[in-house]
């Protein structure tokens, strides 16, 4: 049997990857995170499949229930919202199932900063402007930051920050950034992005009201001048006199030789 942890997308039903339909699909059990994976993947398991959410679930429980099926045979589906290469506890699922010797596999996740940043019809990257994205957050009650991991230190790269679990102190987030990028820098917080009740408030670091946040959990923040930017060059890679191995210098492209 194998485990497959399948990023779930970060919210709509069809932003699964068709790997991920798939593996759901052929697997006897299913363990989910029921509160931020939408409840509408689960019509992909099939009949008599056990699900399971694991919402209420303590690790060793959850490594219990798959080291039930791993008795028993069974292939599990392993759902996680988002993309699972960031914050989705699944490294320490990892290291129980390697020490017992248990098989699993990873299928990738549309992340959450990818679907807000299309649902805001925006590039995080423009030339002359920024050519990075830092992902990031604020310390919790889960997970705390490292001394050298600050909005400071990362707001003075200059770089596009998606900055994720931190819509609860919006406040902290525009005094430490606003040194760095200026008050009028653009800032957008999208709410649930690509669920059903997605919205989005645009404001800047200056009129950003930290109210907004407040009962919110699921929200993502983008700050950057890239949001709206649009006095920026165009990017090489189309102009006419840049010679690529697909479009040498001197050809037409509508009549290859």
């Amino acid at each position: 049997m194998t485990v497959h942890f399948i990023g779930a997308g970060p919210g709509a039903a069809d932003l699964i990857t068709l790997r991920g339909r798939d593996l759901i699909a052929a697997c006897p059990v299913c363990l989910y995170a029921g509160s931020l994976v939408p409840q509408a993947l689960l019509n992909h398991c099939p009949p008599g499949a056990r699900i399971v959410n694991t919402a209420g679930m303590d690790l060793d429980a959850i490594i219990g229930e798959i080291a039930l099926a791993h008795a028993a045979g069974q292939d599990v589906a392993r759902l996680h919202s988002g993309d699972l290469s960031v914050w989705s506890a699944m490294g320490e699922q990892l290291r129980r199932l390697r020490a017992l010797a248990i098989p699993y596999d990873v299928t990738p996740g549309v992340p959450s900063f990818a679907a807000a940043a299309a649902a805001l019809g925006a590039e995080l990257t423009l030339p002359g402007v920024a050519q990075s994205v830092v992902l990031t957050r604020t310390s919790g009650r889960a997970s705390a930051m490292p001394d050298g991991e600050t909005l400071a230190a990362f707001g003075a790269t200059g770089a596009t920050l998606a900055i994720h679990l931190s819509v609860h102190v919006l406040d902290r987030v525009r005094a430490e950034l606003a040194p760095h990028y200026g008050a009028d820098c653009p800032v957008a917080v999208v709410f649930r992005a690509s669920w059903p009740d997605q919205r989005i408030i645009r404001a800047t670091l200056a009129t950003l009201d930290p109210a907004i946040g407040q009962g919110e959990r699921t929200a993502l923040i983008l700050v950057g001048r890239a949001l709206e930017a649009q006095d920026f060059d165009d990017s090489r890679l189309y102009a006419a006199d840049y010679d690529r191995r697909f479009r040498p210098v001197g050809t037409d492209p509508r009549f290859p030789e």
